[in-house]
């Protein structure tokens, strides 16, 4: 059965038809589909070269409309801002995975003293001044050319669902190393139980885009155990606010509403998670 036969899933946006959405899609999962199969030393090419052949193929690729359009990225940036802002200060060293257009990146720039950007590619597009304290990190995703224990601060933004399983765990050891001892990872990614969430929502009940696998609190909170962080901590909006939360909170819920069926786990996911496993790791 072809896509086109297929029923949605989910009410198309206003913006988009469904045709583009379809592109979206099949573009997305032929590419993660070479992702998941491929080695190491293959995704090293394929990560660098993704999100260009994305967007030449997807010209109505929500990102790039957002990164047209101030307002859009005006109100995602303050989202960002709301989840790091209580950790840093005007000696902070900062560094963002996953920084996309890198306009949040920058906008911290008279905050902290020193900012990253680390990607797999330059998505920054058409950009004026440069801060003299910003830099823009290309990496393969492997080799990262950052000293150890030289950073306060590391964020990312619905960057981990976007890694292949097997690096995940390489990638939350890269942010470890690059930390001082005490320093935080602060990040924000799609829970599973409410997902999927990227474009595939439209056509499946699993992520086959670009979201190569969402995770739970207590998948995440393994990963961090073996790598040995020291603590880690969890947190939920509430009313447009972020409340830190006893970690046992998200796993008994997750326990819970692991017996649920999947309709029903994703209607009160949404609801106790707001559809995000927000955390913050200490190294």
């Amino acid at each position: 059965m072809t896509v086109i036969l297929m029923k949605l899933k989910k009410k198309l946006p206003k913006d988009r038809t469904f045709e583009q959405i379809r592109n979206h899609y099949e573009v997305e999962k032929a590419i993660a589909t070479r992702l998941k199969k491929a080695t190491r030393e293959e995704r090293r090419i394929i990560y660098r070269m993704m999100y260009d052949e994305l967007f030449r193929q997807v010209p109505d690729h929500p990102r790039l409309k957002q990164r047209e359009e101030p307002r859009l990225t005006a109100i995602a940036n303050q989202n960002k801002l709301r989840l790091i802002e209580r950790f840093i200060n005007k000696s902070t060293v900062f560094v963002e995975f996953g920084p996309g257009d890198c306009r949040f990146a920058m906008s911290l720039c008279n905050r902290v003293r020193r900012v990253y950007g680390v990607d797999i590619s330059d998505q920054r597009g058409q950009f004026g001044n440069v801060p003299d304290n910003f830099d823009l990190i290309i990496y393969d995703g492997y080799n990262l050319p950052m000293e150890g224990n030289s950073t306060d601060v590391v964020f990312s933004d619905q960057l981990i669902e976007h890694l292949h399983p097997e690096d995940t765990e390489f990638h939350f050891q890269q942010v470890r190393n690059i930390l001082r001892p005490q320093g935080v990872y602060v990040f924000r990614t799609p829970h599973r139980f409410s997902g999927p969430h990227d474009v595939s929502r439209y056509f499946s009940d699993e992520p086959e885009g670009f979201h190569l696998k969402e995770w739970t609190f207590g998948q995440i909170a393994e990963i961090l155990r073996q790598l040995k962080y020291s603590s880690w901590s969890g947190y939920k909006y509430t009313k447009r606010k972020l409340v830190k939360k006893p970690f046992v909170y998200f796993i008994i819920i997750e326990y819970v509403l692991g017996i649920l069926p999947k309709r029903l786990r994703k209607i009160f996911s949404r609801r106790l998670f707001s559809r995000y496993i927000t955390m913050v790791a200490i190294r």
